[in-house]
């Protein structure tokens, strides 16, 4: 999955408009404008389409974190320069407040069954011996289940 993919699941998923897109980066002490937040949304073949780097995604995510978690005190997380599923998968769980067991609850609601052992696995440092690559299936099986719990109403899959 590209980071524009995750973002475009995203805002769908939360029903972000292009100003509270912007305000997810503002929470993050970023500015961002109307039209980078609109290329990065495009299609990958419209001829405005913008590639959002790592540190973009990374920055979007801390945002998403302190408007759903609040801000923690003191200076601000750095955005990573390059991001993992693994990374990716661990801040949309921080931002929802979840769980492993609402994890593998919405997991299951898009028929996608995972151990509690599997998961925790995607959780740890990547030097652990039982750490596992998070793998694109997986990160957009749970883009897919909080898609599902947070828009119940739309039964459709996202489409790109």
């Amino acid at each position: 999955m590209t980071n524009n993919d995750i973002l475009r699941r995203i805002r769908y998923t939360f029903d972000f408009k292009d100003a509270e897109m912007i305000d997810v980066f503002a929470a993050a002490e970023h500015k961002v404008t109307r039209e980078q937040v609109s290329n990065w949304l495009k299609k990958d073949s419209d001829d405005n389409y913008k590639s959002a780097s790592d540190t973009d995604l990374a920055i979007f995510l801390n945002g998403l974190i302190n408007i759903k978690r609040g801000k923690r005190e003191g200076a601000q997380p750095e955005p990573e320069k390059r991001l993992t599923n693994n990374m990716i998968f661990m801040k949309l769980r921080i931002a929802l407040n979840m769980k492993a067991e609402d994890i593998l609850d919405a997991l299951q609601s898009v028929d996608f069954n995972l151990s509690k052992h599997e998961l925790s696995a995607f959780f740890r440092k990547p030097d652990n011996k039982h750490y596992r690559e998070c793998k694109d299936q997986i990160l957009r099986n749970f883009l897919m289940a909080i898609q599902r719990q947070l828009r119940p109403e739309d039964k459709s899959e996202y489409q790109d």
